[in-house]
């Protein structure tokens, strides 16, 4: 019986929606971007990278060719010089958003048709009520921040009014999030994430996607570093997904990175947290090592989006994605005969474009394998039709959301 190996580049987007202007993303393409920022020297770093932005691997399995597809044009260095490896295509999102949550979801299964809610940009952007039940349940002094920004510098700005005074730092973005920040030995790591928990039973009133602990360390006068002790409280899909039709037929299932986080834990079969996609990408050749027929391994790799989208970081997204490129022939030789692997993305994090959030832009799907025909795909009206693919190829029924190439 044949395995599948799925793995999300997270905010890998190679392009503009087709709604991305309703979204003000009109324009936005990551992986474009990046290659012309590489291209004309803004991508370079010493000691990190220089030069054209350099993805052989990705290349042969068709990335410059699906980004074709969704933009009409293949970024600089990422056209075949060869015979291409893998099937490629572009999918665009059915769902309201441009989040982790509703990009994970529908790639699932699920497209969530409803729009979360979201916190206004305002100050403060929280319901009251919203914020004095959170203060009266987690027993705070108050909180700090309410308002929309980014990570890195409400940390920066607020860390030590923190530690002086216990209050957490709470604050949002464009995205249905709720992030609540605190200072992994002033406040306490497990107090955190127990504080994370109460807020997250108090946003489902505001339907927020995902309430998020951002710990951190460091002091006013070194300075203060989040850690990769981030942990997601993502509200249960409302209908299954994949993962809970392969629970059901008893499949083994494999859940790498924030994938557990992502699905609430549910059906998520043995979770492995890993500290970076390099250990991602370690973790997930070390199960499909030992997977059994039927099985399924999940990955979501975040240092796309949370070290380098986010703080619009082209030279280190650029050297990240090289850096996953030189993993390809290590993830095809453990492949076995009948495997399949798709790689795709969940939305955009254009480190070219304006503010600090994700971008509304289409997905490559790059997938492959032994005896996995190569070719285009075209393009796909949803991101939903990669677990349809998926759930296919592995034997399941297929009857809800998505279409297999």
């Amino acid at each position: 019986m044949p395995r599948a190996l799925l793995i999300v580049l997270d905010s890998v987007g190679i392009g503009g929606a087709p709604d991305a202007a309703r979204y003000g993303d009109a324009g936005s393409d990551t992986v474009g971007h990046i290659a012309e920022a590489c291209a004309c020297g803004e991508g370079d770093r010493e000691g990190l990278r220089s030069g054209p932005l350099r993805l052989p691997n990705l290349t042969a399995l068709g990335l410059g060719l699906a980004a074709e597809g969704a933009t009409g044009r293949v970024p600089p260095g990422l056209a075949p010089t060869g015979l291409i490896v893998g099937a490629y295509g572009h999918a665009v999102e059915t769902a309201a958003g441009k989040d982790t949550p509703s990009g994970h979801w529908e790639i699932a299964g699920l497209p969530m048709l409803e729009d979360w809610g979201h916190f206004p940009e305002t100050r403060p952007s929280f319901p009251a009520e919203l914020t004095e039940a959170l203060i009266a349940q987690a027993g705070l002094p108050g909180i700090l921040g309410d308002r929309h920004a980014s990570g890195i510098t409400i940390i920066e700005a607020l860390g030590a009014e923190h530690v002086r005074t216990g209050q957490p730092i709470c604050y949002t973005s464009a995205d249905s999030v709720f992030q609540i920040a605190a200072h992994e030995e002033a406040f306490g790591l497990d107090r955190l994430y127990e504080t994370c928990r109460i807020a997250r039973k108090i946003c489902d009133d505001w339907r927020v996607g995902r309430v998020i602990a951002r710990p951190f360390v460091g002091s006013e006068a070194d300075g203060f570093k989040r850690t990769k002790n981030r942990k997601d409280f993502s509200v249960s899909p409302p209908q299954d997904t994949l993962l809970d039709r392969l629970s059901a037929a008893g499949r083994e299932i494999v859940s790498i990175g924030k994938i557990g986080d992502i699905f609430a834990h549910r059906s998520t079969g043995r979770e492995l947290k890993t500290a970076s996609n390099a250990a991602g990408v370690d973790v997930a050749l070390d199960a499909l090592a030992t997977l059994v027929d039927g099985g399924f391994v999940f990955v979501n790799l975040v240092d796309f989006d949370t070290e380098h989208g986010h703080r619009r970081d082209v030279p280190g997204y650029a050297a990240e994605l090289e850096a996953f490129d030189a993993r390809i022939p290590a993830i095809r030789a453990a492949l076995r005969e009948g495997d399949l692997c798709v790689v795709t993305a969940d939305h955009g994090n254009d480190p070219t474009w304006h503010g600090t959030e994700h971008t509304r832009e289409q997905v490559p799907i790059l997938a492959f394998g032994p005896g996995i025909a190569a070719g285009p795909i075209g393009r796909r009206e949803t991101f939903a039709d990669i677990g349809a693919t998926v759930a296919g190829h592995l034997g399941l029924d297929h009857t809800w959301a998505g279409r297999s190439w």
